[in-house]
Parts: C-alpha cells; structure tokens; sequence
C-alpha cells in the first residue's frame, strides 16, 4: 500500500519508532532510576564492603593462604570458620558456599559465591524455571533458586540452630553475589517463614545483602520483604534490570547484547502499569542501594554516592545501553566501589565514636527506613499490584514491638510443624497456605514433580 501511494508510510512509522526509541535509551542513564531516592547513611551501608569480601573469599581454596585476596586482605579470621562447601559438597544442588562466625561484629554470615561459567550445575539452578512456575507466600518466585535454598537450609540446619541459640544476640545475615543473591533472598524467606527450624529467631536477627542481585520475586514479595532483604547495584550493572527470564538470558548467552536490545526495545512499547500487573514478573528483591559513580556524558568515574530506597514502579524497569553494564556486575568491582564510597560517607560525616551520635544516627535511620517500607506498601495498593497487602507483621528487621506479636504467631505455627521438618514439606505446607488465601497457584502434582 505504502509503494502504490507512492509514499513508504509504514516504513516511515517503522523509522520514527525506532528513533524516538534510540533517543530515549540514549538519554536514559543508570543515575535517572535512582535520582529521587535518599542518600544511604554509613550505619546502613557499612556491611556492604566487607560483605562482599566475604563473598570474594568462597573463591579461594586455602584462607590460610590466600592467592586472590584484595588489598587489606579478606577481613576473615581463619579460626572463625565454621565451615566451607564446594560444588563436590553440594553435588551441584547449590552454588559454594561458607559459614563465619565474625565475632568482630557479632553476625552470623553465611556467604554465597556467584555464577560460575564453567558449570553446569549453575545453569541447571537457573534454567529450572519458567514464567509463573512456582508460587511461595503468595507471589511468585524462581522455582530453581527456591530449591538450591531448600536444599542449603536442609543441609545447615543443624549448625545454624546451634549458632543462633549459642549466640543469642548476633545477626544472622545470608550474603550472595549474582546467582548467590538469589539464593540468598530464597533462603532468606525461607527462614524468616519457618523461624522455628533455627530457634525460634526473632525476625529483626535476620537479614540478606543481594549483590548484584537476580531478579528472583514477585513484586508483591519484594516490597514485603524489604525490611530483612537489601540489594546493592553498581551503576549500570545488567542483571537487576533484565526483565528477561534468567532461564532465557543464559540460553542465549553467546549473543547476550542482541537479545538485551530485543527485550530493551520491546519493553519500551510496553507501559508500565501494564507490567506492574502481572503478577508472575520478577524483581529485583528487597529495598535498594544504588551505587552511582559516572555521570552522563562525562569521561571517568567519579566519587561514588549510594543512594537508597523501597520503590515500587520505577524498580530499575530499563536496561542502560553501557559499555559498563557487564563490568559493573563483577563483584571485585562492586566491592572496591562500595568501598570508595563508604570511605567517603566516613570522610563527610566524620568518627562516629560518641556513643550519643552513633545511637541517633540510628534512630534516625530505623525511622525513615519504617516510613519508607510503609509508603512502598501504600504505593503497591494503589497501583493495584496483584496479592499487595499489608501484612501483620510491623517492620520486623528495626521494630521490637511488632517482635512480640511475630514471636507469638509463629509460636503458635510452630505447634503444627517440628524442626525435623522437611524441605518438601515446607512446600507443602506454603502450597496449603496460599490456597487458604485464595490465591491460583500450581496443582499439587506439578509442585511434587519438581522435586
């Protein structure tokens, strides 16, 4: 039609979409997500770095005699080890992982390494899924990150229970880079649901860092969750912005830049209000840090700023065409940037020594992180996120009052469950529970075949 009027009309449209869509990825920079939210504070954002070196350390085969260590070392005390696993350890179940007791700061930290390229193990984790598969305390999860945390939690158990009720007053923190952070943000709602597998632990005792996190959760779950789970992004890092399948990147993986430019173009036409609806889209988890070191336009990288927040829409929707955007995701990096960062939230703010000034710090930051968490849920409601709802519980990892009320609650489910409770039977269990609440999940025969 378009050659007999003598006027190429549809390829006209074709070009006008393509260069209004070219001018808006051109325009859009990682520093446009993040450019309404606050600034993190050094108390909150402290952990990061070292965490990450703990992470960096499940590479090394003798802590004793580091090979790769970064400058200053690992921060790990050699005798503070409780265990180490490698992939012979997990029969490929899970990625590596270690257990410290880092008495320095009073935390039980269990560390998760990231994607190894070299293993198949590793994307049978990630291929074991596909969009809507599986659902867990009505949302929607990936199914083969689901299953490496069972299977982690089955075999730790034991030894955390022992660690938490040995040491009543340190934390508890799961920490992962990668595919490690989702199975970390999996375990971590995993534990935080069957409290009673680990003592009983009080709620506001556990806590995740996602690293360079996978989109793993429903929407609804990663807003409800972000008082225990916190991902850090460096810059303009891929993954956490990939809508994309993790089943459907790492099948395409050796033409990985045409297929983020198919899906970069596509979800540009799609609005976003449309995508807020489905209910099976995965996010990124938890309340977010975003590290922002370069600037658009510019050469260089400059003095990095964190900056953080619980948000709803905008929870990073757009792929940033970077030629950083791969290297932004290398956790060596994350961790040296995270710690440039940090040094200069010290340099700024000053020694935090006096007592008085650590303790308001603090309550300052449990106050806005409370109000944010309770906004993000508001701004779910009204956006009509599917399952958004306000749940019992206040903000559990800061909140001591809601504490009470959690710790009875799941005293009265733990009546129903013993410790010895199986992984499979925890599906179970969650399977009934979403379908009390009426929500439309798999058929119990789909949930028993996947195991």
């Amino acid at each position: 039609m378009s050659i007999a009027c003598g006027i190429p009309l549809l390829e006209c449209v074709y070009c006008l979409g393509c260069a209004r869509w070219a001018w808006k990825r051109c325009l859009h920079t990682a520093g446009h997500d993040s450019e309404n939210w606050g600034f993190a504070t050094v108390e909150e954002f402290e952990p990061v770095p070292r965490l990450c070196r703990y992470i960096l350390a499940v590479y090394e085969d003798d802590l004793r005699h580091p090979l790769w260590a970064p400058p200053g070392g690992y921060g790990i005390n050699p005798d503070w080890l409780v265990l180490k696993k490698t992939y012979e350890d997990t029969h490929g179940r899970a990625p590596p992982y270690v257990l410290y007791l880092d008495h320095d700061h009073d935390d039980i930290v269990l560390a998760i390494r990231g994607l190894n390229l070299a293993k198949e193990s590793d994307y049978a984790v990630l291929l074991d899924n596909r969009l809507g598969k599986r659902k867990f305390d009505g949302g929607y999860v990936h199914n083969g990150l689901l299953k490496a945390a069972g299977w982690v939690l089955d075999a730790e158990c034991e030894v955390l229970r022992k660690l938490v009720e040995k040491h009543p007053d340190y934390t508890l923190t799961f920490v992962g880079h990668s595919l490690g952070s989702g199975v970390a943000a999996m375990l971590t709602m995993v534990v935080v649901q069957n409290r009673h597998r680990l003592g009983n632990i009080e709620r506001k005792r556990v806590r995740c860092y996602a690293i360079a996190p996978a989109r793993c959760m429903s929407l609804n779950l990663a807003v409800r969750y972000a008082d225990v789970i916190n991902s850090v992004v460096l810059q303009d890092d891929f993954l956490p912005r990939t809508a994309t399948p993790l089943e459907d990147v790492f099948k395409s993986l050796f033409c990985l830049p045409c297929l983020l430019c198919l899906r970069c173009m596509r979800d540009t036409c799609i609005p976003e209000e449309k995508m807020l609806k489905d209910p099976r889209r995965l996010y990124a988890p938890g309340r977010l840090y975003h590290i922002v070191e370069r600037k658009p336009l510019r050469m260089g990288r400059f003095p990095p700023v964190v900056r953080t927040a619980v948000p709803v829409d905008g929870r990073f929707e757009h792929i940033v065409l970077s030629c950083n955007a791969t290297s932004d995701h290398a956790i060596i990096w994350i961790e040296k940037e995270a710690q440039r960062a940090l040094d200069l939230m010290l340099e700024k703010d000053g020694p935090m020594d006096v007592p008085a000034k650590q303790t308001m710090e603090r309550q300052e930051t449990l106050t806005r992180h409370k109000d944010e968490y309770k906004a993000a849920l508001q701004r779910a409601k009204t956006l009509d996120v599917p399952y958004a709802y306000t749940p019992p519980l206040e903000y559990g990892t800061f909140d001591e009052e809601g504490e009470e009320g959690s710790a009875r609650s799941q005293g009265e489910s733990s009546n129903h469950s013993t410790v010895d409770e199986s992984w499979d039977q925890l599906i179970e269990r969650h399977f009934d529970k979403d379908r009390q609440h009426g929500h439309k999940g798999l058929k119990k025969d789909s949930l028993n075949k996947s195991f």
